[in-house]
C-alpha cells in the first residue's frame, strides 16, 4: 500500500497545491525580478542537466587553496595503492632534541607524583637508560610527525591522559587548575597538536572525525574509544563510511581508530574490541586492521599512516596491560633504525618458564 491509499484526503489537497518551484517562480514574476521566458529557460536547462547526468549544483567554492583556505588538495593521494614498505625511522639526534623540549614544563608547575615518575622515566628512555614503553613511543611519533609538517588531532573520552594512564599528553598543575600540553610547545614547529576529551557519544564524535579526515589529508586524525567495545555505539559510521566510503562515496579518509582491546577481567563492554568484526569488513584494500604488540610498532605504524602516498582508514587494536609490560618494551634504536613489521615471528630462545 502506498501513502495515498492510507491518507486519501491529504493527498487530494496536496495535488491541488502548486509545487515549490511554481510558488517561487510566481513570487519572482510578481516582483518583476525575472521574466516568464527566463523561468521556462531555467526549467529546461535544469531538466536537461538531470537527463544528461550533469551536476545541477553550481561550483561556488574556488579550488585554489590560496584563494579559499579550506580546500584540500587530494591529487597526490588519488588512485594510489598503499605502499607499506616505506621508511619511517627518525634520526636519533632529532628524537633526543624533541624529547628535551617535551621535558620542559613551566616554572612553578607541580606534577602529580605518579605523573612526575612517568616523566622522569621517559627522560631516561630518551637517554637509552631504560627500554621505551608505549606512551613514550606514541608521544615521539606525534612529535616527529609535527616536526615533519603534519598536524595531529586526537579525540576520545579520556584521550588527554589515556584511559589506562599511559599517555599524559595533557599535564595538570596540582597547585591549581591550569594545564600544560608539551606537544603544543615544540620550538620551531608551527603545526598543531590538538587533544580533545570528547563527550560520551561515540556515533556523533566518530562521524565528525571521519568528516574531518575527508577534508584534511595532512592531519593525523585519531578517534580513541575509551574501551574497544564502545565503538558498538558508532557501528553505522563504521559500516557505511569508514569501511565503504571510498567505494560508495568516492571519498578518501586516513582516519585512525584506537580500540583498547584485551580480555583482562574488566567485564562486558570493557574487554573485546571485536577484532573479527573489522576483519570481516576488509575487502579490496579498503582499510587496515593492525594489532601492534610492542612500543616500536606503534611509533612506526603512526608515522607510516601519514608518510604513505595513500589515505586509507587504520583500525588499531591497542593494548591495556602491554602498555607498560616489560616484554612489550623496545629499545630507542628501534625507532631510529627500524620499521613497522607486518608480522613479528615467534622468538625461539625464550625459556619455557618465562
Amino acid at each position: 500500500m502506498c501513502s495515498s491509499d492510507l491518507q486519501p484526503d491529504m493527498y487530494k489537497k496536496i495535488k491541488q497545491m502548486q509545487t515549490t518551484r511554481q510558488v517561487y517562480a510566481n513570487k519572482l514574476l510578481k516582483e518583476k525580478t525575472i521574466l516568464q521566458y527566463e523561468v521556462e529557460e531555467l526549467t529546461r536547462e535544469y531538466r536537461e542537466a538531470l537527463e544528461s547526468a550533469h551536476s545541477v549544483v553550481a561550483e561556488i567554492i574556488p579550488t585554489e587553496k590560496k584563494i579559499y583556505s579550506y580546500v584540500a588538495d587530494w591529487s597526490e593521494f588519488k588512485g594510489n595503492d598503499c605502499e607499506f614498505s616505506i621508511e619511517t625511522k627518525t634520526d636519533n639526534k632529532v628524537l633526543v632534541e624533541l624529547h628535551k623540549q617535551l621535558e620542559v614544563i613551566p616554572e612553578g608547575f607541580e606534577l602529580h607524583p605518579t605523573v612526575k615518575k612517568i616523566m622522569d622515566n621517559r627522560k631516561k628512555m630518551a637517554e637509552s637508560e631504560l627500554p621505551i614503553d608505549w606512551g613514550f613511543a606514541e608521544t615521539m611519533a606525534y612529535a616527529s610527525l609535527l616536526k615533519d609538517g603534519f598536524d595531529v588531532r586526537l579525540s576520545g573520552q579520556d584521550s588527554g591522559r589515556g584511559t589506562f594512564f599511559h599517555r599524559h599528553a595533557v599535564l595538570h598543575n596540582q597547585k591549581n587548575t591550569t594545564v600544560y600540553v608539551p606537544l603544543r610547545n615544540l620550538k620551531g614547529v608551527e603545526n598543531n597538536f590538538l587533544v580533545i576529551n570528547s563527550l560520551l557519544s561515540e556515533a556523533a564524535v566518530l562521524a565528525f572525525e571521519y568528516g574531518y579526515t575527508t577534508t584534511e589529508p595532512n592531519t593525523l586524525t585519531i578517534w580513541e574509544a575509551q574501551f574497544g567495545d564502545f565503538a558498538n555505539n558508532a557501528q553505522v559510521v563504521i559500516d557505511q563510511f569508514i569501511s565503504a566510503g571510498e567505494q560508495k562515496w568516492n571519498r578518501l579518509s586516513g582516519l585512525v581508530m584506537f580500540l583498547p582491546h584485551g580480555l583482562e577481567g574488566q567485564g562486558p563492554e570493557h574487554s573485546s574490541a571485536r577484532l573479527e568484526r573489522y576483519l570481516q569488513l576488509c575487502a579490496q584494500h579498503n582499510m587496515q586492521v593492525c594489532m601492534p604488540t610492542n612500543a616500536a610498532q606503534i611509533f612506526h605504524l603512526l608515522r607510516r599512516q601519514m608518510l604513505m602516498k595513500c589515505r586509507r582508514p587504520l583500525i588499531v587494536m591497542t593494548p591495556k596491560s602491554l602498555l607498560r609490560h616489560p616484554v612489550a618494551a623496545s629499545e630507542l634504536s628501534e625507532l631510529t633504525d627500524g620499521h613497522f613489521k607486518m608480522v613479528i615471528p615467534e622468538v625461539d630462545d625464550l625459556e619455557d618458564e618465562k
